[in-house]
């Protein structure tokens, strides 16, 4: 017979606690996270002697200055080229508006769509 546990024997695995590392995991990952911070630290400290790190710095500012310049410049244009299509959409628009209500003016309709003077009072 298959029985069902009850609720407090039965325990969702996210609630179990995780197993620790050993030890010695701790230590091998501590050295080798303590000799990778010294050596990036080395070498960016030996960084200055190979480069010129003031010239770098305002060359990046000034290439991203004169980046966002030409971004906002293509955005302005874009804009405008934009709203030159909507102010031409509109004028085409209202040509043939004017056309057909010129058109519905002047041609016939089928009888009895004109109001007559009795129906506009």
């Amino acid at each position: 017979m298959n029985r069902i546990k009850p609720a407090r024997d039965r325990q969702r695995k996210v609630f179990q606690q995780r197993r620790r590392p050993g030890r010695w995991s701790q230590v091998l990952s501590g050295l080798l996270l303590l000799a990778l911070g010294a050596g990036l630290l080395v070498g960016l400290m030996q960084l200055p002697e190979r480069l010129d790190t003031m010239l770098l710095v305002s060359t990046a500012i000034a290439n991203l200055i004169g980046g966002l310049g030409r971004f906002l410049q293509g955005l302005l244009q874009l804009l405008a080229v934009l709203l030159l299509v909507l102010v031409a959409i509109g004028a085409l628009l209202l040509l043939v508006a004017g056309l057909v209500r010129l058109l519905r003016s002047v041609l016939p309709g089928p009888p009895g769509t004109l109001p007559t003077p009795r129906q506009r009072r």
